[in-house]
């Protein structure tokens, strides 16, 4: 008796639409994938390095990876400056880590191991004995053929 005179079919607006929350969803996923890079300068030593400022990509760190690859390792920005604890989760390779206080180096632990199927509440932390604001993971070894000490500064190049 009342028929509507609207069509049930889908109007061009609904296929746009579609299209356009298709479009992001893949941007958003791809975006998660993306790791800005960076170059630092550290007592005349120019390294690449990957740059993990998001809650995603500093809880992946190098997990999983069987090495850095073409990188000389990962520097992680903290929004916040405070004693941030570092794991090893899931790492396939033994790391040098520093804590830096803008570009000053507040603290460091050398040569850490591995921590091989063991639960997160299990894993070893790592913190500095001071707030920082950065953590910069390079390969064991760097600290020591590089002589570095707390005090020593980092500079950004790019």
């Amino acid at each position: 008796m009342f028929e509507s005179k609207e069509s049930k079919e889908p109007k061009k607006w609904h296929y746009i639409f579609f299209a356009v929350m298709i479009l992001l969803a893949v941007g958003l996923k791809a975006y998660a994938y993306y790791w800005p890079k960076a170059t630092i300068n550290f007592n005349g030593r120019i390294l690449h390095v990957l740059v993990a400022d998001t809650d995603v990509n500093r809880i992946k760190g190098w997990s999983g990876k069987k090495n850095m690859g073409k990188y000389d390792g990962m520097l992680f920005v903290f929004p916040d400056k405070k004693q941030h604890t570092m794991v090893m989760r899931d790492m396939k390779f033994p790391l040098d880590i520093i804590w830096l206080d803008g570009f000053t180096i507040v603290d460091m632990a050398p040569n850490l191991q591995p921590e091989n199927d063991i639960s997160e509440e299990d894993l070893t932390p790592y913190f500095a004995r001071l707030p920082s604001t950065l953590v910069l993971e390079l390969p064991a070894g760097f600290i020591m053929e590089n002589k570095l000490k707390i005090g020593d500064r980092m500079e950004m190049v790019e």
